[in-house]
């Protein structure tokens, strides 16, 4: 029997589920630090004045050194925030870790709201967590959407953060789905072929 393209992702974002739910805590902390390492040698993240980044949750690589280190430098860095009146999130701006980050509506830290908002053209490298990418650059989430929703109207690099079985040949996907311009793992950087190409081929 042949599945939907929505059939498709359901069943794999379960078997991804399943496999990070393993991951051990050591492991995790080991792959986050060599992400970290290998994107400090990239030149869009040195040239980056405004970056996006997130929380992690405990099946994800953990990026907050790189909140440390991006503050003390003086460079402008936003989280997602959640606005109940849209069931959506926006993007704010972080500037005292300790007293800018409360319990969001999932549990996840995010800025409290006296952080500034942030214009997302603003931004020139947006860091995407998910639960599975493919060489392309498509990306499948969570299945709520919010990250599809928030990223078109980032103005700069879109890349997605990932465990190295994480990233796939092929992935399916749907029109709405948001494809990023590169990948970071802990062991590759991965150029993809970029958000305007799948533009072309779904309106074609």
């Amino acid at each position: 029997m042949n599945l939907s393209i929505a059939e498709q992702k359901a069943v794999l974002r379960r078997e991804m589920r399943l496999r990070l739910k393993q991951l051990a805590p050591a492991e995790r902390a080991a792959a986050s630090a060599q992400a970290i390492v290998r994107l400090h040698g990239q030149p869009v993240w040195k040239q980056a004045g405004g970056i996006l980044l997130y929380m992690a949750r405990p099946d994800e690589l953990d990026l907050w050194p790189l909140l440390v280190e991006v503050l003390a430098e003086g460079r402008l860095v936003a989280l997602p925030r959640f606005v109940p009146a849209t069931q959506d999130y926006s993007v704010a701006a972080v500037r005292e870790p300790v007293c800018d980050l409360v319990a969001g509506a999932f549990g996840i830290p995010e800025p409290a709201p006296h952080c500034p908002a942030v214009p997302r053209n603003q931004l020139d490298l947006a860091l995407v967590p998910g639960i599975v990418f493919d060489q392309d650059g498509r990306r499948l989430g969570r299945g709520k959407g919010f990250y599809d929703r928030l990223l078109p109207s980032v103005g700069g690099t879109l890349c997605g953060v990932a465990l190295d079985w994480q990233v796939l040949p092929a992935i399916p996907a749907e029109p709405h789905d948001q494809t990023l311009n590169c990948i970071l793992t802990p062991t590759r950087w991965l150029a993809c072929k970029g958000r305007a190409r799948f533009e072309n081929e779904f309106a074609g």
